[in-house]
């Protein structure tokens, strides 16, 4: 079996390098967390041919000698393995590992995460890859894992939104319960209510009509209470609620005690809205931006707003989009507020081929990359950057703001889909 090595510390595009020394424990910006999601993105992509992929997991008050020696523990252990190749690619990665540790006396404020392994590259060839990341919240407890793939989901909720708000919107006719989870909207359940309409008899028809009424819109209130303590009740992370729908009815709802004690006290508000159903759940997060004006939900939602606004107007007002017409406003100085999709997947490569023709691409893929157009020859890459990464550092050299926004939202997915996920705001028109 043939391998050769590949040795990944998180630098740039993917995550951000960890100092021996690392100071104070500080919030991650978006940019951060987008290298921390992406550096994730290619740790799993990693495949082992048998338990050939090494995850340590060091808190931060976890002295390193003492990780140090349960790794040559596990050094020693791995002697046993039957596996002649697993056995040596095992041994490399703990070795790797500790190796790597010794440039620290502790571990940085939040700990440190070491992924070191053997993936199998096909064609009978494995290639050893290192990751080390700082993540963005301390780790709890000491882990050391060998299997085929790495471990990363305590990663992932380190990394899971922690704003999470119920939404409900009501009538007598509907309700639609859902969860708002960052920038998610996520419906759960939609009831229609079995509630008569009203009609225009008169006399004692009118008043037992009317006790039906009443009676029915109470076991419907009812079954919605019981639906929202079933769905929000034993939710820590839920920060409030909020209810929306026509007219009184959702007032009504929460003055007249159909929730649960301990929701009634996380509702946040209610607020019109012209739909019960899953549009309006939209609607009510629409309405209700006053109350979440912190999420970046809100923000997001503001700024792609803005973006076409100024779309609309003449000639195309003061905005670029996309990746060669906001290029060359960067070139220019031109940028105020730059707009990056979170979901852009490309890489801005500088290649040369065989005979010294050089270009600079971008793609998808770099299985995609065509040939040299003016000899035929294969391109080798020079150097690769994440599109994001490189369009960041020419706004930074520019002196343009930058603001990531995700493909969660209606209005992320429409700047992903529309506009390649680039789009700016111009200080002044380009020609």
């Amino acid at each position: 079996m043939g391998s050769h090595w590949e040795s990944l510390i998180t630098h740039p595009p993917f995550g951000h390098a960890i100092m021996p020394e690392a100071q104070a424990v500080t919030k991650m910006s978006s940019m951060e967390k987008y290298r921390f999601r992406r550096a994730l993105e290619e740790i799993e992509k990693a495949q082992g041919r048998g338990t050939e992929l090494v995850s340590v997991y060091v808190p931060p008050d976890r002295p390193v000698f003492e990780v140090t020696n349960y790794l040559r523990g596990e050094y020693s252990q791995s002697s046993n393995i039957k596996s002649a190749s697993t056995k040596k690619h095992v041994m490399q990665a703990i070795e790797s590992i500790i190796n790597r540790l010794k440039e620290y006396r502790m571990p940085p404020p939040n700990g440190l995460v070491a992924f070191v392994g053997h993936k199998d590259v096909g064609a009978d060839q494995t290639k050893m890859v290192a990751y080390v990341l700082q993540p963005p919240e301390p780790v709890q407890s000491f882990l050391y894992r060998c299997d085929s793939r790495f471990f990363t989901e305590p990663l992932h909720e380190m990394l899971a939104e922690k704003d999470v708000y119920g939404l409900v919107v009501i009538d007598q006719g509907e309700a639609t319960l859902g969860i708002l989870e960052g920038k998610r909207i996520t419906p759960l359940k939609n009831v229609q209510s079995l509630v008569p309409r009203k009609h225009r008899m008169g006399g004692q028809s009118a008043r037992r009509f009317e006790r039906l009424h009443e009676q029915a819109v109470h076991e419907f209130f009812k079954k919605i209470g019981d639906l929202m303590t079933e769905a929000f009740l034993n939710r820590r992370e839920l920060r409030g609620l909020i209810l929306g729908g026509p007219g009184y009815t959702k007032d009504t709802f929460v003055k007249e005690g159909y929730l649960h004690h301990e929701l009634n006290k996380k509702v946040l508000g209610t607020f019109d809205t012209g739909y019960t159903d899953e549009s309006g759940l939209r609607e009510l997060v629409a309405n209700a931006r006053d109350v979440l004006r912190d999420l970046d939900l809100m923000r997001e939602k503001a700024l792609v707003q803005r973006l076409m606004e100024e779309i609309r107007k003449e000639g195309g007002g003061l905005s670029a989009y996309g990746e060669d017409q906001v290029r060359r406003a960067l070139e220019l100085r031109a940028v105020d507020l730059l707009l990056l999709s979170e979901g852009i997947r490309k890489l801005r490569l500088q290649v040369r081929c065989s005979n010294g023709h050089e270009a600079v691409k971008t793609v998808a893929d770099e299985a995609t990359l065509p040939k040299c157009p003016e000899c035929g020859a294969e391109y080798q890459v020079v150097e690769r950057r994440d599109i994001v990464e490189e369009f960041s550092a020419l706004a930074d050299a520019s002196n343009a703001k930058v603001e990531l926004v995700s493909a969660d939202s209606d209005e992320g997915e429409l700047l992903l889909k529309a506009f390649g996920g680039i789009a700016a705001i111009l200080r002044y028109r380009v020609a």
